[in-house]
């Protein structure tokens, strides 16, 4: 069963939307949230409440991954994501469920993201790691403000 919690927190030079928009389309999805290390395909994305998604992260050092997938419970435009995901691999059991909460701020957006339910063989300092990384990577990605 899942017994661990993250929660973490900062402030992105980007406005809501656009941090929003990071988190709902494949394409954004594949380029920031894969940890260091990992890259992304994302097989099917249903941005929507009840909508579903499933997508594999690949290690790219030695090419083993893991696939998983889920469903979002709550989407508040620019304001508020929750979603549940579960891990393909059996020994990974549970479904954890993820709630991302943005705040307007006077530089950009204010974020935090609580995941709960992380599985008991997954070390929490390695979720909190993973985030970390994929909170960086969303930075270079949201915070450029290029001309059309």
């Amino acid at each position: 069963m899942g017994t661990g919690t993250v929660t973490l927190h900062r402030v992105l030079r980007a406005p809501p939307e656009r941090v929003y928009r990071a988190f709902l389309e494949a394409e954004a999805l594949a380029k920031w949230l894969p940890p260091y290390g990992f890259t992304c395909q994302v097989h099917h994305l249903d941005a929507r409440v009840g909508g579903s998604f499933r997508m594999t992260f690949s290690n790219f050092s030695h090419g083993g991954g893991h696939s998983f997938g889920g469903e979002y419970l709550e989407l508040v435009p620019h304001e508020r994501i929750r979603y549940c995901d579960r891990f393909d691999d059996p020994n990974l059991p549970g479904v954890m469920q993820v709630t991302v909460s943005l705040r307007k701020v006077r530089c950009g957006t204010d974020i935090e993201v609580v995941q709960e339910g992380i599985p008991e063989v997954i070390p929490v300092e390695m979720c909190y790691l993973g985030w970390q990384e994929s909170l960086a990577q969303m930075a270079t990605l949201v915070e450029p403000d290029i001309p059309g």
